[in-house]
């Protein structure tokens, strides 16, 4: 063996393992992106309706992100979308973004946003429901309808009775229109599963964000909201919050999120579900100052056990993730 044998092969084995490392790093901090970047939209949410209309500021921040997104992946995959994959865009992006991130953008003016974090995560439960109603749909195993009934007890928690603890109900009409907000969620992301779509992730998303992002700002102008923006008086913390939504909520959250669907498993990903609305109420109650009363512990451990008996059920379930579909938990 040469001198130079000898001085090559220690360094061999750290240059085989180099890559794996990496790709196990970039793996962990895809994971926290997705944890934190999406649990902390909630609170950005907040901020940013307090000077921008909710329609409005859902449709900036999508259709900004969309406008970019798109002919960067349609070039980098070279793909053409079809008139049946735009269609599906169409109809995903309206049921995804505009019946529920525009609902959630709108209900947080009346429900704090760590609570209305706890109620999307609810769209897992909605997921099983719509999968087993569709047409050849799979019927939920006796644990999954456990925990359906668990869900929704927890959702019961937050609207009634008046003064449990001493403390107030959440709003019933903000909490209605969350849950059915979800509920839009679930269906999109079903229909979004057997209906064509690219075979490039981000170009799916770009393509839905396109669509859900122009009928946030259609619905806006016809609901009147544009009358209530006046530029000159939106505050640098809302304008802070939409390029924050905008930038690491969609942007950087979605490109993480995607990488996980790629490199994790489906039990993995679907974490997300009940760590963003953990870091949401945190977030809400130390930045926000929204309080954590005995009704929000109590209905927060119920929905979110309700949730991890769900996700982590052993066998393939309507809630594994599907690349071209936004995550549920992501606001």
């Amino acid at each position: 063996m040469s001198a130079e044998t000898l001085e090559t092969t220690p360094n061999a084995p750290p240059r085989a393992n180099a890559a794996p490392t990496q790709a196990t790093s970039l793996l962990l901090v895809s994971f926290a992106a997705v944890y934190i970047l999406w649990g902390s939209t909630f609170f950005a949410i907040r901020m940013g309706i307090e000077s921008f209309p909710p329609l409005v500021l859902a449709g900036l921040r999508h259709i900004s992100v969309g406008l970019v997104f798109y002919p960067v992946f349609r070039r980098v995959g070279g793909e053409r979308p079809t008139l049946k994959q735009w269609r599906t865009a169409i109809v995903t992006g309206v049921l995804l973004l505009l019946c529920g991130n525009g609902t959630v953008s709108w209900a947080e003016n009346v429900i704090p946003s760590g609570i209305a974090a706890l109620l999307v995560a609810t769209v897992t439960l909605w997921m099983v429901l719509v999968d087993w109603l569709r047409p050849g749909g799979l019927r939920p195993a006796p644990r999954v309808l456990a925990s359906l009934v668990l869900g929704f007890a927890g959702m019961a928690l937050l609207v009634g009775p008046k003064h449990l603890g001493g403390t107030e109900r959440v709003d019933p009409l903000g909490a209605l229109a969350l849950v059915l907000a979800s509920l839009a969620w679930a269906i999109g992301s079903i229909y979004s599963k057997h209906h064509p779509i690219p075979k490039s992730a981000m170009l799916g998303v770009a393509m839905q964000m396109v669509a859900g992002g122009t009928a946030l700002l259609l619905v806006a102008a016809i609901s009147g909201e544009y009358r209530e923006l006046h530029l000159a008086q939106v505050t640098l913390r809302s304008w802070l919050a939409l390029g924050y939504l905008a930038v690491f909520g969609s942007a950087l959250g979605f490109s993480a999120y995607v990488y996980i669907l790629k490199r994790g498993t489906a039990a993995h990903v679907a974490t997300y579900a009940f760590v963003n609305p953990v870091v949401a109420l945190f977030l809400g109650w130390l930045l926000g100052g929204e309080a954590l009363t005995l009704r929000t512990i109590l209905a927060s451990a119920v929905i979110l056990t309700a949730v991890i008996l769900v996700i982590t059920m052993p066998h393939k379930d309507p809630m594994e993730a599907d690349e071209a579909i936004p995550a549920p938990g992501e606001a």
